[in-house]
Parts: structure tokens; C-alpha cells; sequence
């Protein structure tokens, strides 16, 4: 009698992955804000038993190689016991141009909405803006998604799909933007569809003579460039004042934290947690440097509190 016959294969050691792709979560779940936890709530209501687990300690074990995605379209490669690694393609349809058009009005018709998403965060009530657009953010149907995976085991889907529904459920946590994208908006084309509704909008309240532009006549600089190319080569004094006031950020590596981390990060350590002393490190000397150029003239060792 066939195992692949009754549609089922003993359990398997899947083989060493090199740089792959390792779950931040250790143990407990894989997703902290509520859109993620809505899409991991997805796969685990198809009832795959079994494979639900061995997914995670794929996802967890480094087992993903590589993650793809594309607007309506997730490509994976998972390392499983064979030499070759698996091909996994999870799709999800996208709505029609006319759709989000249609959701972008509503959207834009609620100022937290916008806002919210300008900041990064999914809106708790966005799901019944899709509703009442007569659509649907997550995929709520085994229909709706459309998985395929080059394993020779018939479940669908199997726990190298589980795995890599498990990491996109991690990305969705950092960036919920890619939820839009595998439903065919990518997060530029959004916030300016956005914009353009709310013009829209605003436009329509306006009377023509409101939304007639002033055109006004520049005033002359008042320190016009210099004709002399020598003297512009050459330059000059700086002020003193040019870099106005310098001190230590009062929010250390503002920009790092605003890029948050890299998409399916690959190291064991957060990249934020690596490069943040790099940050501080450098805020410190740099102002070290910078006091002792301007004051230390005397000989003097400036000193900065630590």
C-alpha cells in the first residue's frame, strides 16, 4: 500500500538550510498587531492539522530561503528534505483599478483613516471601509487564495506554504503596506490615491474663484552669486552659526527606527538592535570632535556628559 496513494507522507528531516530566513518569534505567536494576526487567523482556519506546527518550526528553523512579493503574487523557496528546494507560489487576486478607486474615496472620506496610515498603522476599522466598499482586505475563503507548492505531499496547503504564511504574517507586523500591495495597490500608489480623493473633495467645495492660483514675483536674493569663478572655487570664512545649533538628538537614531527593520531579515540579532549603539556612539564622538574644534583652541580636552 502507497503512502501517496491515501494522500499522506510520514514525517521528514528537512536538511540544513544556509542563510535562510529565521522567524523573530521563538515560541508563542508569530504575530503582534491585529492585521497580522488576521491573516495568520486565515491559515489556521483551512485545518491542516499537523502541518500547522511543523510550519512554524520551519519558518523558525531558517527553512525559507528566499520570500517575493509581488502585487497579487507571494514566490518562496523552502529547503525541505529533498536536495532541491521547494517552489511555493501563494496568490491572492487583486481588486480591479475601478475597486480602488472606489475604496480610496472611502478611505479618504475619514481623517484617521489617512492618518493612520500615514504613520504606518493599519486603521482598526479598515475592514469595514473595505465592506462598505463591497470588497475585502484578507482573503477569507480557502477559494479566495489560489497555493501551490513543487512538494510531493497532495495537502494544500502543506507546512512549506504554512512556513512561509508564518513569516508574511512577521513582514505584515513591520509593514502592514504589503497587505495592499498582494491586493494590487503598492503604498505610494495608495497614499497618492488618497491625496487625490481628498483634493477631489476639496475641490468640489471650492468656488473657482478660491481655487484660482496667485502667481506672485519672487523677491531678489539677498546675497546674489558671485560673477568671479576664482572666488567661487577658492570659497571663504564660514560663519560660525552655520550649522546652527548642534547637540545630541533628543530621539537617538530617529532615522533607523523610522526604516524599522529589514524585510525578512535574515540575522539573529535585530538589525535596530545592532546598528542603535553604532548611532548613539557616533552622536557622542562626533560632538566630541566638533566641541574641540570650536572650543578646545586652547589646548583644552572638551568633555561631553555620557
Amino acid at each position: 500500500m502507497s503512502w501517496r496513494y491515501h494522500g499522506y507522507f510520514p514525517r521528514s528531516t528537512p536538511k540544513a538550510a544556509k542563510g535562510g530566513i529565521k522567524a523573530q518569534s521563538k515560541r508563542g505567536e508569530f504575530a503582534e498587531s491585529w492585521w497580522a494576526k488576521r491573516w495568520i487567523a486565515v491559515l489556521e482556519s483551512f485545518n491542516i492539522g499537523a502541518r500547522l506546527g511543523r510550519g512554524r518550526s520551519y519558518a523558525r528553523n531558517g527553512q525559507v530561503l528566499s520570500i517575493d512579493i509581488e502585487k497579487g503574487k507571494v514566490e518562496a523557496r523552502v529547503q525541505g528534505s529533498r536536495a532541491k528546494p521547494y517552489e511555493i507560489s501563494i496568490k491572492v487576486k487583486p481588486l480591479s483599478v475601478a475597486d480602488w478607486k472606489k475604496l480610496t474615496k472611502v478611505l479618504s472620506s475619514q481623517v484617521i483613516f489617512t492618518a493612520k496610515l500615514l504613520s504606518g498603522e493599519m486603521p482598526q476599522d479598515i475592514e469595514q471601509a473595505f465592506k462598505g466598499a463591497g470588497l475585502s482586505l484578507f482573503p477569507d475563503r480557502l477559494r479566495d487564495l489560489e497555493t501551490n507548492c513543487s512538494c510531493p505531499d497532495w495537502s494544500n496547503p502543506c507546512k512549506h506554504i504554512a512556513a512561509v504564511y508564518y513569516l508574511l504574517g512577521e513582514e505584515f507586523d513591520r509593514n502592514p503596506f504589503l497587505l495592499f500591495k498582494l491586493r494590487g495597490m503598492e503604498r505610494e500608489e495608495l497614499l497618492d490615491g488618497l491625496g487625490e480623493s481628498k483634493e477631489e473633495g476639496s475641490k468640489a467645495k471650492r468656488t473657482r474663484k478660491d481655487s484660482a492660483p496667485v502667481m506672485e514675483k519672487a523677491p531678489p536674493s539677498a546675497d546674489p552669486i558671485d560673477p568671479d569663478g576664482d572666488a567661487f572655487w577658492r570659497g571663504g570664512q564660514l560663519p560660525d552659526d552655520l550649522l546652527g545649533e548642534v547637540r545630541i538628538p533628543p530621539m537617538q537614531a530617529a532615522l533607523l527606527k523610522r526604516l524599522g527593520n529589514f524585510p525578512f531579515w535574515r540575522g539573529n540579532q535585530l538589525i535596530q538592535d545592532v546598528l542603535y549603539p553604532v548611532y548613539s556612539n557616533a552622536s557622542i564622538h562626533g560632538l566630541d570632535i566638533l566641541v574641540c574644534e570650536t572650543e578646545c583652541k586652547d589646548g583644552r580636552k572638551a568633555h561631553v556628559p555620557h
